[in-house]
C-alpha cells in the first residue's frame, strides 16, 4: 500500500490512567521520552504509536492516526487545496521526521508523517 497508517497517537487528559488501562488490557510495552513529554507504544508487530497529555483542554481525548507520505509539505498543501483544514502545519520532530495534522472535509482528523530517512 502506498500510504499506510504508520503511527496512532492518543492525546488524553489523564496520561497515567491511560497508560495503566492500555498496558493492563494489551501486552504493550511503553517507552518514556521525558524530554519530549511523550510515551512511545511498542506493540511488537504492526503499527505502534504514542501517548501524550492533550495539548488543549478544549479538545476531546482522541486517538489520531498518522499516514506515511513521501513529502509532508507537498501533501499537506494538496490536502488543503482539496478542502482539508490544517490544524498543525508541517512540524519537525528533531532527528525523526516531520508531521502535520488536519481535519478532512467531512470532519475526520488525521495526521501525515514523513520519516527523516525519506527526505
Amino acid at each position: 500500500m502506498a500510504n499506510p497508517f504508520v503511527h496512532v497517537e492518543l492525546a488524553t487528559k489523564d496520561l497515567e490512567k491511560s497508560k495503566k488501562f492500555y498496558t493492563s488490557l494489551f501486552a504493550w510495552k511503553l517507552e518514556e521520552m521525558p524530554d519530549m513529554g511523550y510515551t512511545m507504544i511498542k506493540v511488537g508487530e504492526g503499527t505502534g504509536g504514542g501517548m501524550m497529555e492533550k495539548p488543549d483542554p478544549g479538545i476531546p481525548d482522541i486517538w489520531l492516526p498518522y499516514i506515511l507520505v513521501d513529502d509532508v509539505a507537498t501533501t499537506t498543501k494538496k490536502a488543503k487545496a482539496l478542502g482539508a483544514t490544517i490544524v498543525k502545519d508541517v512540524t519537525e520532530v528533531p532527528g525523526m521526521g516531520w508531521f502535520s495534522v488536519m481535519i478532512d472535509p467531512t470532519g475526520a482528523a488525521f495526521g501525515m508523517w514523513q520519516s527523516k530517512t525519506d527526505k
